[in-house]
């Protein structure tokens, strides 16, 4: 009888310290062209990206810390800013090694991969990306200009696959665009996100996502997508526009993140409910 008692709650504490470990508090975001990598420089946690200090960390108290990747482009001029150097090389090989290495350091919780879209002042919010054939891409900057057939994304997907964002993208479009700071803010529900390293770092996003967002996820990915910023849009009002988007986010997540305290109450009640049957 003893035993009976026992074994429940020692499998209740294992079990709930499992579910308080099965995601982070880390959002990953990434950017390539300017004002793309302006706009996100405040989440950096570099020294030399960002003088000023992380912001990132627990950031405005919600819960979550923002980390931000990008590259620099000293000396050129837009508007052909070219590969750049560091994080997130316009380039599809140092895209595919970065972000290896950096999903597995963060773990992150959600994903946001901004990059420079049309002409104009614009919150371009897209809803699919697609895996296309190696010859479909547009050549980078450097050799070789195309995706290696062999890369991880390209041997998970068949070609013509399509995958779509899972950011709460309705409320981010009515956020960004009550706030009056972007001429056009709007989804895009009927393209994808281009042929070049835009829709390429767009598509290993919702890729990841894909991977991870089930309950038994190592470390659960809860929301991915993209959006394209426009080339016109002002840096104060696409600072102001990705702070938005952030808390949008944050709020989502906290409606679909899992309270480790219901987890373990649950098995609690099923452990006790067993107790009493043997009893």
């Amino acid at each position: 009888m003893r035993m009976m008692q026992f074994v429940p709650l020692v499998i209740v504490a294992s079990l709930s310290s499992i579910a308080r470990a099965d995601f982070t508090r880390n959002i990953m975001i990434t950017a390539y062209w300017p004002q793309t990598n302006n706009m996100v420089r405040q989440f950096s946690s570099s020294s030399s990206q960002n003088p000023d200090g992380w912001a990132g960390e627990d950031w405005e108290g919600l819960g979550y810390n923002i980390h931000s990747f990008f590259p620099e482009f000293p000396g050129q001029s837009g508007p052909n800013w070219g590969k750049g150097e560091g994080d997130f090389e316009v380039d599809y090989q140092d895209t595919v090694a970065d972000w290896a290495r950096i999903t597995e350091e963060l773990k992150p919780v959600a994903i946001i991969t901004f990059s420079r879209g049309n002409a104009g002042s614009s919150w371009e919010i897209e809803t699919r990306h697609r895996r296309r054939a190696r010859n479909r891409w547009s050549p980078d900057y450097s050799s070789p200009t195309l995706p290696d057939e062999n890369i991880p994304i390209f041997q998970a997907l068949p070609v013509g696959t399509d995958l779509f964002t899972s950011l709460p993208i309705d409320d981010i479009r009515s956020a960004v665009e009550a706030a009056g700071i972007i001429d056009d803010v709007y989804i895009d529900s009927t393209g994808t996100g281009g042929n070049f390293l835009s829709e390429f770092i767009g598509l290993h996003g919702v890729w990841y996502n894909s991977m991870n967002n089930s309950p038994d996820a190592a470390f659960r990915n809860f929301a991915a997508g993209h959006i394209h910023v426009g080339v016109d849009t002002p840096y104060d009002a696409a600072v102001q526009a990705t702070e938005i988007t952030l808390r949008t986010l944050t709020s989502y997540l906290d409606t679909v993140i899992p309270s480790p305290g219901t987890f373990a109450t649950g098995l609690l009640g099923i452990a006790i409910m067993g107790r009493r049957r043997h009893w």
